[in-house]
């Protein structure tokens, strides 16, 4: 019915739609708020702060501001595991429900060649939208589990580490202003990356063509 190049292009617009909807329908939630009704309880500040970067997969969490204020309010080192946790558990999330809820139209997606993808894995985490269709890809192309849930992790912990130190520097001396630049950078700086390892990929591939 549909040629392969418009069935990868229909499964990469479905995969984008999926966070995107949300976005549109509902607008970004508020995560500040949603932390600060926990913020008496540190353990209950934690996990709320987890619970909301595991959502984030399907609903548009601001993860860099929630992982900023985890820091923030637990401290580096515990406000750094909150977040690592919340984030796994939201790319294990989004691996599984595609992996098992998109098996009937796993012919329609593309190739995952392994490098490419584990690199774009470990990459995407702090890039909104990417990130999650990123995931959801993962999940129903069947892309192997171990490799990528250890470029998540790295990636993740990476991620967590920049907003678990951003927070815990800045946010508790009333720097807001320093605090917010950082996670806006974040997606700028992995986007940037991407593209030149991917200009390189395509320069050498040229090269051992000719």
């Amino acid at each position: 019915m549909f040629g392969k190049r418009t069935r990868q292009a229909l499964v990469i617009i479905a995969a984008l739609l999926i966070p995107i909807v949300p976005f549109v329908i509902i607008g970004e939630l508020p995560g500040e708020k949603w932390l600060s009704s926990a913020d008496d309880n540190a353990l209950l500040f934690g996990l709320t702060g987890s619970g909301l970067l595991l959502v984030d997969i399907l609903l548009p969490i601001p993860s860099s501001i929630v992982g900023t204020l985890l820091g923030a309010r637990l401290g580096f080192w515990a406000g750094l595991l909150s977040i690592w946790i919340g984030l796994m558990a939201g790319n294990l999330l989004g691996y599984s429900l595609a992996r098992f809820a998109l098996t009937r139209v796993r012919s329609w997606f593309p190739e995952f060649p392994t490098r490419t993808s584990l690199v774009l894995v470990f990459l995407s985490r702090p890039v909104p939208i990417v990130a999650e269709a990123v995931s959801l890809t993962a999940g129903a192309t069947r892309m192997a589990v171990l490799p990528y849930l250890s470029a998540c992790a790295a990636g993740n912990a990476l991620y967590a580490l920049v907003l678990a130190a951003n927070g815990a520097t800045f946010i508790p001396d009333a720097w807001f202003g320093p605090g917010l630049v950082v996670p806006m950078l974040l997606p700028v700086a992995a986007w940037l990356t991407w593209r030149k390892l991917a200009g390189q990929k395509r320069s050498s591939e040229h090269e051992d063509m000719q």
